[in-house]
């Protein structure tokens, strides 16, 4: 077997990587921040609990306010140690999901290259705003490469956010969720519960995804 990256050495599982796109620009100042940070805590807690998945989930973090930034890189679940989260300026949403779907191919790529199989990545994109740049290459983009199975696309709306953008982001066959009130802890876990339950399944074989058991709603 060829010398890979000391990550796929020690751990040979296949990966299902994460990918979340949290909108952090000013107005998640306060209490929407705060619930974010803790929601995080919550999804490694309840990942923690299954064996197969703190081995095989990996989570990446990219935020946008004014800047877009590599929060957290791709890492397993067991060495995966949440911080706060804080907000600044606008909200770069275009740019985000570009950078985050380009990471991804990055990733897969890795994991090609150090034969490790890997589930169908999953993007969760958060946010309570409207993007302040352009966005609808970002969106196209989403929609084909879900349409191609390049990964799974979920959008959630915070209260203000402008779920007619919104829309035309989601791919058309997964419209967006509003979040109800600030429950993030019960979204991510429902992410939690859905990842660990892809995990256990073989790679390439059929996804699916649990019900949103309350914490959100389609914006009709």
């Amino acid at each position: 077997m060829p010398v890979g990256k000391p990550e796929f050495v020690d751990n040979q599982e296949p990966r299902c990587p994460v990918i979340l796109l949290l909108d952090t620009s000013g107005s998640m100042v306060g209490q929407p921040i705060q619930q974010l940070n803790a929601g995080i805590a919550t999804f490694k807690q309840e990942l923690e609990t299954d064996g197969m998945a703190k081995l095989r989930v990996e989570i990446a973090i990219i935020t946008f306010g004014s800047n877009v930034v590599m929060f957290q890189d791709f890492t397993t679940i067991d060495n995966f140690i949440p911080s706060n989260l804080t907000t600044n300026g606008m909200t770069s949403m275009g740019e985000a999901i570009n950078y985050g779907l380009d990471v991804l191919e990055d990733r897969k790529q890795t994991y090609r290259d150090n034969g490790i199989q890997f589930y169908r990545p999953w993007v969760f994109l958060v946010t309570d705003g409207v993007p302040t740049d352009h966005w609808q290459n970002a969106a196209q983009r989403v929609r084909d490469g879900d349409q191609q199975k390049k990964h799974l696309f979920f959008v959630v709306g915070v209260q203000g956010a402008d779920m007619n953008i919104l829309s035309q982001i989601a791919p058309q066959n997964r419209p967006p969720l509003i979040l109800n009130g600030l429950d993030f802890k019960s979204m991510f876990q429902w992410l939690s519960a859905s990842v660990t339950q892809v995990s256990h399944s073989k790679p390439g074989g059929q996804q699916t995804t649990l019900p949103p058991m309350g914490w959100g709603q389609v914006s009709i």
